[in-house]
């Protein structure tokens, strides 16, 4: 549907009543304000309510590409203007990095020019998270050549490198390009990286392989211009694994895969989820979508998002906002009459997860070969490392890999003989097979060695609690993993509100009352897994916040009061929310 065909405008949430009964008696009646436009196309039109959807109208993100090839990369940064270096630049998977040096409590105090250095992160889109060792290698040389040897998994399967040079950038992607990888919209008002299973294809309790959904999704729509403007970020999980392995509740759109007792086959359907500082689960539409609607759906849903979504506040542009507006009837309602011309059946949830969805360990495939899972410390690895990995797989008789949303790596196909050896190299290069509680549990974002909105650090920090708990709680051997995710700031990057113990980054003070870095603690959240039935927030308690100095100190101490309280077989997560306050301070 284009915008100048949508339907007359509903009341906004902005609109309010002219007079109380009591001053209507007094005195003539005025007209109703008028409702604020919210800028959602298919209501108020296309007009730009603000200075960003202004650029991103008249000159696309997307167009910039010509110009860094043709102008920026031969004059250098100085030669960059401020509209595509802090704007169309991310549609192409680059940001400024932080500049070295300048400590968190500075954050909020400069502007972002101040702040940037003259190099960027280059964010590596890829979908479903599948790479070939010829892709990995890749990647590998442009961070050796071009990164410092930078290189971070992330939680959204994508690999990022720092220290990249504008200059370089063309040869980045005539490299990338070459083996079928691609910064396209890796960041940016878009489509994002597609979350998939890990374990597509491959995995013996596999329902159904998402990766042809996959592939139509990001062949078809990545990189057009029709889905180039949207009000912000779009966010993309599907999954065929029973473990619910793609954080399909904190989505934009998730397809989780189940069996309809009379329709076979096919996924649930999940829309509005998002965390950041306003946290809102996706909910279900309680419509069944079969494998091959799953790409119309998923086009359904993002153009709703693009015709209704909210555009003259960038804080309220997300679509969980519209969701939590119109609730998942009308939602339905919309996406079937107005995008897809055709009602969805109804269909069941999926089932709750019965084994864990981070794939860490050695699991045997369909097919008889084995799959191996590592935990790096907290996605942290190098471009060196990275290529070391490809040799190895190599050496083994495989030629892919894979990377989670849980920032792990995959080696899969290892024949039954090679997989003691693999799991022992991949330890020699820090990526553990065998991992901790902590080791496996912990994710962190960036942090302040290289965000510009980062208030303290996560990934050192993150190394020092991870050896730190190894060793002080390796007495508890029945604990289960405890997920910890740490985040430089209140924007949850790392997932903070669904973790077990979520920690946002701010500075605290210490008990000599001065400043230093630090973090506010959420304890409780989580998302569906084979120990909670549903998704839920951390609850956050008056006060406890915790200097990145004593965090191993907190997190040990919560621990021990868990076992020391904890009922029969209850999860950190149950008794986190229930306990009272003194317990975890």
């Amino acid at each position: 549907m284009s915008p100048s065909t949508a339907p007359t405008a509903e009341l906004s949430p902005d609109a309010t009543p002219a007079t109380t009964p009591d001053a209507a008696a007094s005195r003539p009646a005025r007209p109703a304000r008028a409702a604020r436009p919210n800028g959602q196309w298919a209501v108020d039109g296309t007009e730009p309510l603000n200075g960003n959807e202004r650029w991103k109208q008249e000159d696309g993100g997307l167009s910039v590409r010509e110009r860094i090839e043709t102008v920026y990369s031969r004059e250098g940064f100085d030669s960059i203007t401020d509209d595509d270096l802090h704007g169309r630049f991310r549609w192409w998977g680059l940001y400024t990095q932080r500049k070295p040096g300048i400590d968190g409590g500075r954050t909020a105090q400069l502007e972002p020019h101040e702040l940037e250095d003259r190099y960027f992160m280059l964010r590596v889109r890829i979908d479903g998270g599948g790479l070939t060792t010829e892709q990995l290698r890749v990647i590998a040389e442009i961070s050796s050549e071009y990164g410092r040897d930078s290189a971070d998994i992330t939680d959204r399967q994508n690999i990022q490198l720092h220290w990249i040079e504008v200059e370089a950038v063309p040869e980045i992607w005539r490299r990338l390009e070459a083996v079928g990888l691609q910064t396209t919209e890796a960041c940016g008002d878009v489509p994002r990286v597609v979350l998939g299973s890990p374990v597509a294809g491959i995995a013996k309790d596999e329902i159904i392989d998402p990766t042809p959904i996959i592939d139509a999704i990001t062949e078809k729509y990545i990189g057009i211009p029709e889905l180039a403007n949207l009000p912000r970020k779009f966010k993309t999980a599907i999954t065929g694994h029973p473990s619910q392995d793609v954080v399909h509740e904190i989505n934009d759109i998730g397809l989780v895969a189940l069996v309809h007792p009379e329709l076979g086959v096919g996924f649930d359907l999940w829309v509005g989820g998002g965390l950041s500082a306003n946290p809102r689960l996706g909910e279900r539409l309680g419509a069944f979508v079969t494998a091959e609607q799953a790409p119309d759906v998923w086009h359904g849903v993002v153009q709703i998002f693009r015709d209704y979504g909210y555009r003259r506040l960038r804080n309220k542009a997300r679509l969980k906002f519209l969701l939590a507006d119109w609730g998942p009837e009308k939602f339905r309602q919309v996406l079937q009459d107005e995008y897809l011309g055709y009602a969805l059946p109804d269909g069941p949830p999926a089932p709750r997860p019965t084994s864990p969805g981070d794939h860490v360990g050695v699991h045997e495939q369909k097919d008889g070969a084995f799959y191996v899972g590592a935990a790096p410390y907290v996605g942290r690895v190098s471009g060196t490392v990275l290529s070391a990995v490809a040799d190895l797989a190599e050496s083994a008789g495989s030629a892919r890999v894979r990377l989670t949303p849980h920032q792990k790596l995959l080696v899969l196909d290892v024949p039954p003989a090679e997989v003691d050896r693999v799991v022992t190299g991949l330890r020699d290069l820090g990526l553990e097979a065998e991992p901790s509680t902590f080791r496996r549990s912990t994710i962190a974002c960036t942090g302040i060695e290289y965000c510009k909105l980062a208030i303290v650090d996560t990934k050192d920090t993150a190394k020092v609690a991870i050896d730190t708990l190894e060793e002080r709680l390796g007495d508890i051997s029945r604990l289960k993993p405890i997920t910890l995710h740490i985040n430089g700031c209140p924007n949850s990057c790392a997932r903070i509100q669904t973790a077990d113990i979520g920690l946002k980054g701010q500075l605290v003070m210490n008990d000599d009352g001065e400043q230093e870095p630090g973090f506010q603690v959420h304890l409780g959240g989580g998302l569906a897994n084979q120990d909670r039935a549903e998704a839920g927030m951390g609850r956050t308690v008056r006060g406890l916040k915790v200097t990145a100095a004593n965090l191993p100190d907190y997190v040990e101490r919560v621990v021990r009061r868990f076992e020391a309280d904890r009922t029969g077989e209850e999860s950190f997560a149950e008794w986190a929310t229930t306990a009272d306050e003194e317990a975890l301070l």
